[in-house]
């Protein structure tokens, strides 16, 4: 019997999943985890990077997020759910990266040049942040995962990963780490209700935990077509935030509104109302399993506690072949 594939990914501890987490990448972790061997880490080093002065809110966010995973149906039976920290060989494996990464690399990444640019940072930079590329491939190979599902913005730190993997191979002369690749992931572009990028600093979020009322308030909000101003209005739903999540959610009358709205005969207050009730259906699907882990923090804890214990095996495992690699396990145990 041949083994699957591992997979890793993870994401920073940012609380409550909303439905631009879910389509860009929980929708995918779920039918990922019946293909591959999957380990889903909660990347609480990763948050310091740019929140190293605001740690207060990282453990209720991280068991607010997981609840989420599991709400979806990511399953501990299936993958391998962990924390970061708790696996210091992740911490270990960055460090011995580090010494081997021209700084060059890191200058040259265009995801932090875009990150510099959004958060104004300029020049003013941590370590920790221009390393940031380097923990996530210390992430990565620490489980020698052979695939990485990212959204395209993400390709090039996977490209770091792989540079870094067979500058090691090469440097030390072995084939401990194999060259991951990208898993890119298909899905819809979700912007947030007010048009702009889906983000709870932005407050323009729906969450896979919002209650109905809370879904029809959020979705009268949205911003819609601005070309169409009254309801006989010919609309454009190619420029309607509203029609792309009907067609997200794969409402079966997706084609019928399209028609309606370009002819004029469709209003978007009758278009939103139609949405906010199939959103919250939808909702409800998709967290089928919310009422075994809502206010369960206990189980949370215990499952997250597990599954970085198995994690944690095999990274013992791999950090023995890097020492030995590196020549400097010096015969002593760990």
């Amino acid at each position: 019997m041949t083994s699957k594939e591992k997979i890793f990914s993870g994401m920073r501890p940012t609380g409550r999943m909303h439905v631009g987490h879910y389509f860009g990448a929980l929708q995918n972790w779920v039918r990922l985890q019946d293909e591959y061997d999957c380990i889903f880490g909660v990347a609480d080093w990763h948050a310091l990077t740019t929140a190293f002065d605001n740690t207060q809110e990282i453990e209720k966010n991280l068991i607010e997020m997981v609840t989420d995973w599991l709400s979806v149906g990511l399953d501990p039976e299936k993958s391998t759910l962990m924390v970061q920290s708790l696996v210091p060989e992740h911490a270990e494996l960055n460090l011995l990266f580090s010494m081997i990464t021209p700084v060059g690399w890191l200058e040259r990444n265009p995801v932090l040049k875009q990150q510099l640019q959004d958060m104004g940072l300029k020049e003013a930079v941590g370590f920790g942040h221009l390393g940031y590329p380097v923990l996530m491939a210390a992430d990565i190979l620490i489980y020698k995962a052979s695939r990485v599902p990212v959204g395209e913005d993400q390709v090039p730190h996977i490209e770091i990963t792989r540079e870094i993997a067979r500058r090691f191979n090469f440097l030390y002369q072995c084939s401990v780490f194999p060259e991951p690749e990208a898993l890119l992931t298909s899905s819809p572009r979700i912007l947030g209700i007010d048009g702009r990028k889906m983000s709870k600093s932005l407050n323009n979020y729906i969450a896979l935990s919002d209650t109905r009322e809370d879904i029809q308030k959020k979705v009268m909000a949205m911003f819609t077509d601005p070309e169409k101003i009254r309801r006989h209005d010919p609309g454009h739903p190619e420029r309607c935030n509203v029609f792309t999540f009907h067609k997200a959610i794969a409402n079966p009358q997706a084609e019928e509104i399209e028609r309606d709205c370009r002819s004029g005969s469709l209003g978007c207050v009758a278009c939103k109302r139609q949405l906010a009730e199939l959103l919250a259906d939808f909702i409800d699907r998709v967290t089928f399993l919310r009422t075994r882990y809502q206010g369960k923090e206990k189980l949370v804890r215990e499952i997250l506690v597990e599954g970085s214990r198995k994690a944690r095996e095999i990274a013992r495992k791999t950090m023995e072949e890097v020492r030995e690699a590196m020549k400097i396990s010096y015969g002593i145990a760990r």
